[in-house]
C-alpha cells in the first residue's frame, strides 16, 4: 500500500532511532519527557545533541518542560538552535490549563519551528492557528488515539482539522498517539499529513492488506507453538 500520509517514528530509544533511521517508511521523528523518562534518560541536552549527529535531515522533535510559560520561551529557543530539522514541542496549554497561543505565536515570529502538541477539540486548533501564519513551518498534533480512548470518534475531528490547514500552507496536521495500525489507514484516507507511531506498530505496518484466513491461522499456530515452548499440560 502506498501513503500519503508521512510516518514519524515516535520513541527516545537511540537504537530504536537509528533502527527506524534505515526504514524507508520513516520520514521523520518525534520525542516527549515521557518517553525520554521510560528509557531512563537523564540529561536531555545530551541526549538530543547525540541523537542530532545521527539525525541530520529528517525532522525530529524535541519537547520543553517548563510549566512557566517565559521558562518555555528560553527553552525553545535554545532547542531551536540546535539543528534546522527541529521542531519544538509545545503543549497546547500549561498544567493550570492556561492557554500557549501567545506563545507559539512569538515563537513563530521569532523563526522557530514548532509542534503544537496534546490538542484534542478543535477549539484549540482555531485558537493555534492565526499564531501560525508567520512560522516558517509547523505542526499541530491532535491526539485522535486519546480522542478514541474517551469513546469518541476521532474521524470527523481529524476530516476538519484538515479542512481547516488549507489556508494553511505552511502547517501540517499530525494524527498523534494512533492505538492501532488501521490508524494509519484512517490517516491516510483523509490525507492527513504525517502520523506519529512507535517502532512496535511500524514493525506491524506489512500486515495490512494481509489475507485474514491466513492471519487467522498463523494466529493459530503461534497459540500452539507458545503453549509448547512453555511446557503447559494438564
Amino acid at each position: 500500500m502506498n501513503f500519503i500520509t508521512k510516518i514519524f517514528a515516535d520513541g527516545a530509544d537511540k537504537s530504536g532511532i537509528l533502527e527506524m533511521d534505515k526504514n524507508p517508511l520513516i520520514s521523520g521523528f518525534t520525542t516527549n519527557p515521557t518517553l525520554m523518562k521510560k528509557v531512563g534518560i537523564k540529561d536531555y541536552e545530551a541526549f538530543a545533541i547525540d541523537i542530532l549527529r545521527d539525525i541530520t535531515t529528517k525532522p525530529i522533535s524535541f519537547e520543553v518542560f517548563s510549566d512557566d510559560f517565559a521558562e518555555m520561551e528560553r527553552q525553545a529557543m535554545k532547542i531551536a538552535g540546535w539543528g534546522e530539522n527541529v521542531y519544538v514541542k509545545i503543549p497546547i496549554t500549561n498544567t493550570k490549563g492556561e492557554s500557549s497561543v501567545p506563545l507559539v505565536e512569538r515563537l513563530s515570529k521569532a523563526g522557530v519551528k514548532t509542534n503544537v502538541t496534546a490538542m484534542m477539540p478543535l477549539a484549540q486548533l482555531d485558537a493555534v492557528l492565526p499564531a501560525l501564519t508567520e512560522s516558517p513551518a509547523a505542526y499541530v498534533s491532535i491526539f485522535a488515539g486519546r480522542i478514541a480512548d474517551a469513546g469518541t470518534d476521532p474521524m470527523p475531528i481529524m476530516t476538519t482539522a484538515m479542512e481547516k490547514l488549507r489556508e494553511f500552507p505552511k502547517v501540517e496536521l499530525i494524527w498523534a498517539s494512533p492505538r492501532e495500525v488501521f490508524n494509519l489507514v484512517q490517516a491516510n484516507s483523509i490525507g492527513c499529513h504525517v502520523i506519529t507511531m512507535t517502532n512496535d506498530l511500524i514493525k506491524k505496518i506489512p500486515t495490512i492488506g494481509k489475507d485474514t484466513t491466513e492471519f487467522s491461522l498463523d494466529t493459530v499456530k503461534m497459540f500452539y507453538q507458545d503453549a509448547q515452548a512453555a511446557g503447559f499440560s494438564l
